[in-house]
């Protein structure tokens, strides 16, 4: 398995959501019968978390049918009934494997896409790291020239890794540097191609159009490629994420979502409003700085890191 799932790291990293999130419902379920008031507060506490609107309303609906068919009466009860929902309705819809597409072929391409801010760079390197650790080769490819600094980050972080990288020059064609890294790449064997993109803002269709360039120089060198293309979306911004991930969606084939910096918001529940407006699967979520603070997400274990309560995410 390329990612090695830990539910310590989970919860350490969900810390902010679980005190926002779990702490609030919790202390308004705890102790208590459900009634009309202790419903309203519930779905008011599902909305600070970003659930969405709609979402939130249909699973507080669905709390108050089993309420008033005297399903769900307790607190205790409401809390397992939300974990239970909130986990089904993640998991649902997404056919196939939520794992990283690695293993199609050789090599096996993966395109990064995102804005810039959203920590897409630090996500490339953290995809990486977890490459090399489960003894396959990798090569990076720079391919955000737009961005100053941008090659060299990936360069630093390159070789702090341990891995070669194909680079251009700042403000050159990233589709000639994605050339150049796809020809590479099968000429010397590596397993997997990361390709590192410019971070496009989602309103600038030029920008998007060259995104679109790049994915069909791919193509073009290696059938079948890109085999995987992560949109990486700060998990932070909330419901902005949507859009970006419309507008992305729209200009390549997006097939699977990276959540950074989900260790610092304490709106995690954004990952639900995501699926549902997009039903992309969130396949990754990061969860600190360092290149191995990077987690497959398991609608479960997420959802029970969201929950836990506070003696156990004081002391995680």
């Amino acid at each position: 398995m390329l990612f090695a799932s830990t539910f310590d790291a989970i919860r350490r990293g969900l810390s902010k959501t679980a005190a926002a999130v779990g702490v609030g419902l919790r202390s308004v379920l705890h102790g208590r019968r459900l009634s009309d008031e202790v419903l309203t507060e519930i779905e008011a506490q599902l909305v600070s978390a970003d659930v969405g609107v709609n979402a939130a309303r249909e699973i507080v609906g669905a709390l108050r049918a089993e309420f008033r068919a005297g399903r769900v009466d307790r607190g205790e009860d409401a809390l397992e009934y939300l974990k239970r929902v909130l986990s089904d309705r993640l998991a649902r819809g997404i056919g196939g494997s939520r794992e990283i597409a690695v293993g199609v072929g050789k090599p096996a391409v993966v395109l990064v896409v995102g804005v810039n801010g959203v920590g897409k760079t630090t996500s490339v390197a953290k995809i990486a790291h977890s490459i090399r650790k489960s003894g396959r080769s990798v090569l990076l490819a720079a391919a955000d020239t737009y961005r100053a600094g941008a090659v060299q980050q990936l360069g630093i972080w390159a070789q702090r890794l341990g891995v070669e990288v194909v680079k251009g020059s700042t403000g050159g064609d990233p589709a000639a540097v994605a050339f150049d890294a796809a020809q590479a790449a099968v000429r010397r064997g590596v397993d997997v191609l990361l390709v590192d993109t410019a971070g496009r803002l989602h309103n600038e269709a030029s920008l998007m159009r060259q995104l679109t360039k790049i994915r069909d120089v791919i193509a073009r060198q290696i059938p079948g490629a890109p085999h995987e293309v992560l949109l990486v979306l700060d998990a932070t911004s909330g419901q902005n994420a949507i859009v970006q991930a419309t507008a992305f969606r729209q200009a390549v084939a997006v097939t699977g979502l990276f959540l950074a910096k989900m260790d610092g918001t304490a709106r995690g529940g954004v990952a639900v409003a995501i699926h549902d407006a997009l039903g992309i699967p969130v396949k990754l979520i990061g969860v600190g700085e360092q290149p191995e603070d990077v987690e497959p997400f398991d609608p479960k274990r997420f959802v029970d890191a969201v929950f836990a309560a506070p003696a156990t995410t004081m002391g995680a």
